[in-house]
């Protein structure tokens, strides 16, 4: 089985963020970047397929990115990913559409039977690259994936939906998009960190085209009013109800 990874370069989230002056991005500077959490969980769900399958196939890790996405890149190869590829962009588009049509002009003639993505990046919360890739590519799409069986040329997905499941079944080829609760990403092994150096990482140039969406602008949400302490007894309910109602507006 020859599986595809779709992994994205994200900040790590707890640190405060700032806007650059003309309001058009994340200020870089001193911020450090890992590998999305759901897209860990996607090269997970990989190796454990290609692990059930007597380590028969190859798992090959995708990132679209600028030079340092290449340290995600060698993450997933470090867990066990077989291979790399980094579509170089200097800059991330904010045009989702434009991201799908680069990743998918490099997935269509790789032979893949199954392509995953993780459900959400968490810097963009777009939760649009999968099925776009899906659809480009003409493959069944199966998204919020949280259980998983492969048998053959079958797969069978349970998938989250508000309050409730679904159970979907489709032929592979096909590409799924992947859920907290499949499973827990392992960590690299100094063994796996020392063999990611020798491995194979191929760099091309992302075929992105013209964006058609372009962010303009950003900014932090107001800071949050200071809270009050009204008292620390029960005299001080009938005030407090005053104030949720008049001020907060939540009563």
């Amino acid at each position: 089985m020859k599986i595809a990874v779709c992994i994205k370069r994200v900040p790590v989230m707890e640190v405060k963020f700032a806007i650059t002056a003309d309001g058009s991005r994340v200020d870089e500077t001193g911020l450090k970047y890992d590998v999305n959490d759901f897209d860990l969980w996607a090269i997970e769900a990989g190796l454990q397929l290609k692990e059930k399958n007597n380590n028969v196939g190859e798992v090959v890790a995708i990132s679209l990115g600028p030079d340092a996405a290449q340290e995600t890149i060698r993450k997933a190869l470090a867990m066990g990913a077989d291979r790399g590829i980094l579509l170089k962009a200097d800059s991330a588009s904010g045009d989702g559409l434009a991201i799908a049509r680069a990743l998918a002009a490099e997935l269509k003639d790789g032979g893949y039977d199954l392509v995953l993505m993780g459900r959400i990046a968490i810097d963009s919360m777009n939760q649009m690259t999968g099925p776009m890739v899906a659809e480009l590519l003409d493959l069944p799409c199966v998204t919020n994936v949280f259980r998983l069986e492969i048998t053959g040329n079958t797969g069978r997905a349970e998938r989250a939906l508000e309050g409730a499941s679904e159970v979907v079944e489709f032929p592979l080829p096909a590409l799924l998009t992947i859920d907290d609760g499949l499973n827990k990403e392992r960590l690299p092994s100094l063994k796996g960190i020392m063999a990611a150096k020798k491995k194979p990482l191929d760099i091309k140039p992302a075929q992105l085209g013209e964006a058609q969406v372009k962010v303009t602008k950003m900014a932090l949400p107001p800071e949050r009013a200071a809270g009050r302490i009204l008292g620390d007894s029960s005299a001080a309910v009938p005030e407090l109800v005053k104030l949720l109602q008049t001020e907060a507006k939540v009563l």
